[in-house]
């Protein structure tokens, strides 16, 4: 009994009771409620067993016993409270056919008790298990409100959890081997759990690299992911960098970490760290650190600033018709997510896939976007990232720049004439050094939105070699091209940028 206890638990106990008896076992509430059951073989062997569990509970709880039997003409019902002094607690019952077994009801008597505690166990299990999904959830909260730029609500959020949100802060993310997950891939709930499961031994790990400094959380878009939200100081100059110990301790994970980034910025943080994890994929060390390169929204200047706001304006002054539609705030939370996520979205704003598809068609035709269009996506993209950067951060106008076209409102309202000045033309050759003289597939790629097959058809070779030749890319740009969060949309920019300059 100890033994099946240990292994097999409640429903191992029962299983064995019910075979010793060659009937029925299991654990009935005081209502006559059956909790966990199991049978020997068919139902049909006891003819009502819920009848007779109901009967015979009642009759045990009018009473007051300690134990009870109730006879039928073909079978015997017995009764133990697992408890005889909380009224409420299940009772055993187990239905056998006549003649009763020599010694089962000793046997029933005396495993009450390891059955208890096995119950009381579970049910510990069970709360601790909510609890920390609870946990979970509320970190995971905390992410995405960050990511989505609302820091005070975050802050708010975050005070009832430790450690407290540090600022600034690096954004770290760890990607553990899929082997620690039992194997599995189906996206049942079982399965997930299993997966999320499996990073517990990484958290651990990331918890004692840093001494608990940083806000941990599991992601909920790429199930074998960890994000880490770490303090931008290092613990000292002797102190090992938490991801150079995270990768140094756990054999199997690649760790990329973000440039030094404002709490108020977690969202960039989280890109640079995702394409520093496209590098550390490709080193033996298994971990690596976003490049210096500026983001785009800070060469746009001015103008850029005014461009994004002429551009989202329909789209932040849009007012719902119904109060259970998208406002405007979740509108623009929805297009960052998805430019981000693509169709992973949807486990990043828990909506389901045609709520995120409405979604999308209401924003593209308030802002007037074709948003199957790469040229578009990249369009609305930079436009909230400029929207997400403190003016004083974009770099000013210079003096004796002059903007192109014939009004004063031109300029903002083409991102033509945008991706003309001369800080986004030199951010643009910047982004596309490494790729110099070996621009076709890039070029294809893009030009092909952003599709493998078609084109792996325009280059002529198959599909597996050209995603090896954007592997290698990936590799050369320190940049993730093909799993968002990707790098396209900037690249797109750069390569239209670059098209501008050039001369007719």
């Amino acid at each position: 009994m100890h033994r099946l206890a240990r292994a097999g638990g409640t429903d191992g106990l029962l299983r064995w009771l019910a075979g010793r008896a060659e009937g029925w076992a299991g654990l009935v509430g005081p209502d006559g409620t059956v909790l966990h059951a199991a049978a020997r073989t068919a139902r049909a062997v006891v003819p009502d067993v819920a009848g007779l569990v109901a009967e015979s509970a009642n009759a045990l709880t009018e009473r007051g016993a300690r134990a009870y039997s109730l006879d039928t003409g073909a079978h015997t019902a017995l009764l133990f409270p697992l408890s005889t002094d909380d009224p409420a607690a299940p009772v055993l019952v187990v239905v056998a056919p006549r003649p009763v077994a020599a010694g089962l009801a000793t046997l029933l008597a005396d495993v009450v008790l390891p059955l208890a505690l096995c119950r009381q166990a579970e049910t510990l299990e069970r709360r601790r298990r909510r609890v920390d999904l609870a946990e979970s959830r509320g970190r995971e909260a905390v992410l995405h409100l960050l990511m989505t730029g609302q820091l005070s609500i975050a802050q708010q959020v975050a005070g009832a959890l430790r450690p407290r949100l540090p600022d600034p802060v690096r954004v770290c993310v760890v990607e553990c081997s899929g082997d620690r997950r039992d194997g599995r891939d189906g996206r049942d709930g079982r399965d997930r759990r299993d997966r999320r499961d499996g990073r517990d031994e990484v958290v651990q790990v990331c918890v004692d690299a840093d001494g608990g400094r940083s806000w941990i959380v599991r992601c909920p878009v790429y199930a074998r992911h960890l994000i880490l939200v770490m303090p931008a100081d290092e613990q000292g100059r002797d102190a090992v960098p938490t991801d150079e110990a995270v990768a140094d301790r756990v054999g199997d994970c690649v760790v990329g970490v973000s440039e030094p980034v404002p709490l108020a910025d977690t969202a960039t943080g989280y890109r640079q760290a995702f394409h520093a994890l496209a590098v550390a994929r490709e080193l033996p060390t298994r971990h690596a650190r976003f490049g210096v390169s500026p983001d785009p929204a800070l060469v746009v200047g001015p103008a850029g600033r005014q461009w994004a706001n002429e551009l989202l304006t329909p789209l932040l002054t849009h007012v719902p018709r119904r109060a259970q539609d998208p406002g405007s705030q979740e509108l623009a939370a929805t297009a960052a997510s998805w430019l981000a996520f693509s169709s992973h979205a949807t486990d990043h704003l828990k909506v389901h896939r045609n709520t995120l598809a409405a979604r999308l068609k209401l924003i593209g035709d308030l802002l007037g976007l074709d948003l199957h269009r790469l040229a578009d996506q990249a369009a609305l993209d930079l436009a909230l990232r400029v929207r997400a950067t403190p003016a004083p951060a974009c770099t000013p106008e210079p003096a004796p720049y002059a903007t192109t076209g014939s009004g004063t409102g031109e300029t903002a309202r083409d991102l033509d004439a945008i991706l003309r000045r001369p800080a986004v033309r030199d951010w643009a050759d910047q982004q596309l050094a490494p790729v110099i003289g070996s621009e076709e597939t890039l070029r294809t790629w893009l030009r092909c939105e952003g599709r493998l097959g078609p084109a792996a058809a325009e280059l002529g070779i198959s599909v597996p070699g050209t995603r090896k030749r954007l592997t290698r890319l990936e590799t050369v740009l320190q940049r993730s091209l093909l799993r968002p969060p990707s790098a396209r949309y900037d690249l797109w920019l750069a390569l239209r940028a670059r098209d501008l300059a050039a001369p007719v």
